[in-house]
């Protein structure tokens, strides 16, 4: 019995990682490219700066 119980509480962890890595992979990824595309902007402009 107490095995029946240790499984299914390994089994829902492993997905709850498997979740959270997903999640925490797509969050890297849109945060990777936003700043890029920040970045790109930035070096678009460099040239409008006047000091």
């Amino acid at each position: 019995m107490n095995e029946e119980k240790l499984y299914k509480v390994l089994k829902r962890s492993g997905g709850w990682n498997i979740a959270l890595g997903v999640f925490t992979l797509v969050c890297g990824i849109t945060t990777g490219i936003l700043l890029i595309i920040s970045g790109a902007k930035l070096l678009a402009g460099k040239g409008k700066l006047l000091f």
